[in-house]
Order: structure tokens, then C-alpha cells, then sequence
């Protein structure tokens, strides 16, 4: 899929900002050329190939948005009314739990591929300066302005979004925790939409790269685990880059070749976050798997080292070496030519 893909059919906005006392409603659609339809069609673009991305189902007997969209008939839905009794609910939760910043909120009708779909885009305000000018009898004055409502850019990401398919009604969906009740919460997934969400892809890499270092932590010493951690960010990187995917038990075999018993512990810890170990997590963004394309290496004695994945192995251009006193050598070799930044 593509942007180019993504068919605006309908889009409204209505302001939620707490501190107003009541929401802002629209009664009217919004009225756009390309370049917003551009803006609106990057925002949902990112929500579906976000490795922040979960996948989601409505609780559908909990849920008042999945009675709202399942109770309207698909592409003849009253849409500005629709979109206000989404917005009032959404506020409403708002408006209870002041950390949940104000926002204005998008509702998206667009199609893909001729299948409809629903886009909720919660646009945080941010704030951001602006120059006003005023004139008077011929004189200009500039100044700059303080907006505390903006809207967020069209390169920023969305820290709360769902994007909903109208034919099965499977949820997409982006969120942050704000306090709720003095509890840190989910409130998008749990107090909004009623709906169940899994782990993001993004989230399950974390995990298995936390389970992998805990493991390393408790059975190695500081110098193996040096060793270790190098290694096991290289198998992680191989297994991504030849296959596009990781699974647990591809990695345990690998990462802890030799020491079975540490394979069943790091299972044991990645099981407890209900990832499969055949299961394949698939990251999809540059930016979730960048961090494993170079080694970043820091000494204590504040020598800062970053080693392109594919150099580091290869013996060809730089060894690490342990000597007898236990201490790290890091011998770089054929070296042509170096420049300093």
C-alpha cells in the first residue's frame, strides 16, 4: 500500500480543548484541496505502517464507537452527526482527566483499495510562534505571537490514532499513557474505543532485546557480557536484514548456541509477554531498525566508537581483544585514511 492509494471521501474537525469548558463542534464538513488532503493522507499512512502500530478489536458489547459505526450503513452514514457523538465521547473522557492533553480531532471516511475506512486523528496542540503585522496610516509593526493551538506538522507523528476498517471492523491503532484516575492508562484503547490490543511489533523487538540482556546480566561477567550483548545485536541485525523478520526461537538458538539452559531462560522471560516463539515479528519502519545497523560502543574512559555492522563482522578491519588483565583491546586495522569532524 501507498499513499497514493488512500481516497479522501469525507473529513471534519471538531475542537476538544478542555480548558474551553465544552467542545467546539462542527456542523459542516471540511472544505480541502490537495495539498490538506496530502496532510490528512500522511497521518493515516503513518498510523498503518507504524511499528508503534497495534492491531485491535472492539469489545463490542462495552464499546458506545463500535455501536455508533456498526449502527450506520456503510458509505450512507449521517457523517457530521457521527462524527459529533464520537468527539463528545472522546472529550468527555478528556474533560475528566485533565492530563490527556487538548486537541482537535479528525474524522477521516477514506477507502483503500475500495474497501471504506474510518480514521481517528487526534491532533495535539503544540506551540509555535508566528509573526503578525499590523498597519496603521502607512506604518508597518511586526511582531511575533505565541499560538498555543497548533496543529501538529505534516512530517510529526501522532501519538493517538485509529484507523478503522468498516467491512470487519479490525482496528489499527496508535497510543500514549496519560494519568487517568492517578494511574497511568491507555485511555484511547480502553476508555474510548472498548477495545482489545496486542503487542506492536515494535514493542515485542524491545522485549526480546530486554529478555536477551536480563539473561546476560545474570550469567555473564561484565567483560563477557560486553561480548555477548555485541553478539547478539549482530544476530538480531543478520536475521532482519536476510529475512525482514526475527522469531524467539531463531534467536535463542543463535544468541545462546552453546548454553542451553540460558535458551530456556530467555524463553521463559519473553513467554511471559505472550509472544509465540515461532511467532515471526515483522518491524516495517527504517527507524525501529536502524539502532542494529552499527555497534555503538562506549569505553570508561569516555572513547565513543560506532562500527557499521558489516565491518564489525569482519576481522578484516577490527579485533577486539582480551588481555590478561581482563581488560578490552580494540585493534583497528587497514585503515586508508581517517578524517576528524
Amino acid at each position: 500500500m501507498t499513499k497514493g492509494d488512500i481516497i479522501i471521501r469525507n473529513a471534519i474537525v471538531h475542537i476538544l480543548d478542555s480548558t474551553v469548558g465544552m467542545p467546539v463542534l462542527s456542523d459542516s464538513e471540511l472544505s480541502y484541496g490537495s495539498d490538506f488532503a496530502d496532510f490528512l493522507k500522511e497521518h493515516i499512512y503513518k498510523v498503518l505502517v507504524s511499528d508503534d502500530k497495534k492491531n485491535c478489536e472492539f469489545i463490542e458489547e462495552e464499546s458506545e464507537v463500535f455501536r455508533l459505526i456498526s449502527n450506520t450503513n456503510e458509505g450512507k452514514m449521517d457523517f457530521v452527526n457521527f462524527s459529533k457523538d464520537i468527539a463528545t465521547k472522546l472529550y468527555d473522557i478528556m474533560n475528566s482527566n485533565i492530563e490527556i492533553p487538548a486537541a482537535d480531532l479528525m474524522v477521516v471516511y477514506f477507502e483503500v483499495n475500495q474497501i471504506a475506512q474510518l480514521a481517528l486523528l487526534k491532533m495535539n496542540y503544540r506551540a509555535s510562534y508566528m509573526h503578525t503585522t499590523i498597519s496603521d496610516e502607512g506604518v508597518n509593526t511586526n511582531s511575533v505571537t505565541k499560538y498555543k493551538a497548533m496543529l501538529p506538522s505534516e512530517t510529526s507523528r501522532l501519538t493517538e490514532a485509529a484507523v478503522i476498517n468498516l467491512t470487519d471492523y479490525k482496528i489499527k491503532l496508535i497510543e500514549k499513557k496519560y494519568s487517568v484516575n492517578g494511574v497511568k492508562e491507555n485511555y484511547f484503547s480502553k476508555l474510548f474505543l472498548n477495545c482489545t490490543s496486542n503487542l506492536s511489533q515494535k514493542a515485542k523487538l524491545n522485549i526480546v532485546e530486554r529478555a536477551i540482556e536480563t539473561v546476560q546480566k545474570e550469567y555473564f561477567n561484565d567483560s563477557e557480557q560486553f561480548e555477548e550483548k555485541m553478539r547478539a545485536k549482530s544476530v538480531i541485525h543478520e536475521e532482519l536484514t536476510n529475512q525482514g523478520s526475527i522469531t524467539v526461537e531463531e534467536v535463542a538458538d543463535k544468541v545462546f548456541e552453546e548454553k542451553p539452559e540460558l535458551k530456556d531462560k530467555f524463553k521463559e522471560k519473553v513467554k511471559k509477554y505472550k509472544i509465540d516463539e515461532e511467532e515471526e515479528i515483522i518491524p516495517q519502519n527504517e527507524t525501529t531498525t536502524r539502532k542494529f545497523e552499527k555497534q555503538h560502543l562506549t569505553t570508561d574512559t569516555g572513547i565513543e566508537i560506532k562500527i557499521p555492522m558489516e565491518q564489525y563482522n569482519s576481522t578484516d578491519n577490527i579485533e577486539f581483544l582480551t588481555n590478561e588483565d581482563g581488560t578490552i583491546s580494540v585493534l583497528i586495522k587497514n585503515i586508508g585514511h581517517i578524517t576528524s569532524k
